[in-house]
């Protein structure tokens, strides 16, 4: 295993530590442990790229590691209020229909290509800045005052319409190169 694949592996493991963090109402740590493991997403691929590291656990493993912290991290953020229920159902339903619609297109033999979209990755940042965001006014106390009103719906409206493009994009992708292939 080298250095980006531990990193990455790191990430995952922060997962049940935020999700645990935030159910014991730790959110400042929480925040903290969120922040790390968003960095060390940059590290790892930064690594794995200048120094000619990556490989193909890494090519599955990231994208894996990313998606975990985000989901777990809204439902957590939904589950003790944090967050409103409809924008979690809507963040887990577009990861929920990506990944079933990779995988009855694998399952069908349909080589459909799955590759990041632009939406996808304003999307992916527009989400981690929600979170960071809700988690960081339990930091910064003294601006808690400015990430609640306006700034917070905008930001909860900028994710919604994201998520929703985003996966609307996917599934028109994804029609498209299965139409282009045809029934086997």
């Amino acid at each position: 295993m080298n250095v980006p694949n531990a990193i990455t592996f790191g990430r995952l493991l922060a997962v049940p530590l935020t999700v645990w963090l935030i159910l014991e109402g730790r959110l400042a740590p929480a925040f903290w442990v969120f922040v790390i493991a968003g960095v060390s997403d940059a590290v790892d691929g930064w690594i794995a790229k200048t120094f000619n590291q990556a490989t193909e656990l890494g090519r599955y493993l990231d994208p894996i590691a990313d998606k975990a912290l985000l989901v777990a991290v809204y439902v957590t953020l939904g589950a003790t209020g944090h967050l409103p229920n409809w924008l979690v159902i809507l963040v887990v339903s577009r990861d929920a229909a990506i990944m079933g619609g990779v995988l009855l297109a694998r399952f069908m033999e349909l080589p459909v290509r799955v590759a990041p979209l632009r939406i996808s990755k304003v999307n992916t940042g527009a989400q981690i800045a929600l979170a960071a965001l809700v988690l960081g006014k339990f930091v910064f106390a003294d601006m808690a005052d400015w990430f609640e009103g306006d700034v917070l719906t905008i930001c909860i409206a900028v994710v919604a319409v994201t998520t929703l493009s985003s996966g609307l994009s996917y599934l028109y992708r994804f029609a498209q190169q299965a139409r282009t292939v045809g029934p086997r």
